[in-house]
């Protein structure tokens, strides 16, 4: 006698079938997704609605201690890696399944609606007024904020490096000062006099510092471009 191999899904079925009935497991689950996207569709509005200050009362005993960060710490990362932390309303970047089902679990467990999102991100993925790595955040109060959910591609490891010209204008200095050095370097020596002395290096790198410097200054002019203590949380374009 040879056995046959068993077909969970039909065992399954057949258990189903001695418990239910179909059109009541078609009816509670159709309530079901009504309850999920009634409460992702209030979640949707509330992402997209300003947000005044809100304070959201959490239950502090369920809360986790790393996922909670106060405004001077989110500052700091915010002028370190020119990112902006504003309310979620000017995002327009997608916010993930993921992020909705968390706030969905945040709500139940902490038998609250939360509301007052923020989100830290790079100036391109918000809509800014005219004037790669966003975090969800949501207000506990006293300047205290707590990370609901990360998304996307991390920030390129340079990142740190390459805006820290744009911290202060110290920094800017420095930096067009290191460049009109080297570029003074490359110069080939005699090229404007027969004599090679310091002081004629000296002139050109002079020369070569005020040219650097006004390209600089007319380009932030321009594009209406700050130093990143100053926009870390302006929902101006050009703030």
């Amino acid at each position: 006698m040879r056995l046959t191999n068993t077909n969970i899904e039909e065992k399954l079925e057949k258990e189903r079938a001695k418990n239910s009935n179909a059109d009541e497991v078609l009816a509670a689950v159709e309530q079901i997704l009504q309850e999920v996207s009634y409460k992702q569709d209030r979640i949707r509005q509330t992402i997209a609605k300003a947000a005044n200050y809100v304070e959201n009362r959490f239950n502090f005993d369920l809360l986790r201690t790393e996922k909670i960060y106060h405004i001077d710490q989110i500052k700091n990362i915010c002028i370190d890696y020119r990112l902006r932390f504003l309310d979620s309303k000017y995002f327009k970047g997608e916010i993930p399944q993921e992020a909705f089902s968390k706030i969905s679990k945040l709500e139940k467990e902490h038998e609250i609606e939360l509301k007052g999102f923020k989100i830290v991100a790079p100036s391109k993925l918000f809509k800014l007024a005219d004037k790669d790595d966003p975090l969800l955040f949501a207000p506990i109060g006293n300047d205290y904020f707590y990370l609901i959910h990360k998304w996307g591609n991390d920030l390129h490891p340079l990142r740190k490096i390459l805006v820290w010209p744009f911290k202060s204008i110290v920094n800017l200095a420095l930096v067009v000062l290191v460049i009109s050095f080297v570029c003074t370097a490359l110069i080939p020596t005699g090229l404007f006099s027969k004599n090679n002395t310091s002081s004629e290096f000296w002139i050109v790198f002079f020369f070569m510092f005020k040219s650097l410097a006004a390209v600089v200054i007319f380009y932030g002019f321009a594009l209406g471009k700050n130093f990143n203590p100053a926009i870390w949380k302006s929902k101006y374009f050009n703030a």
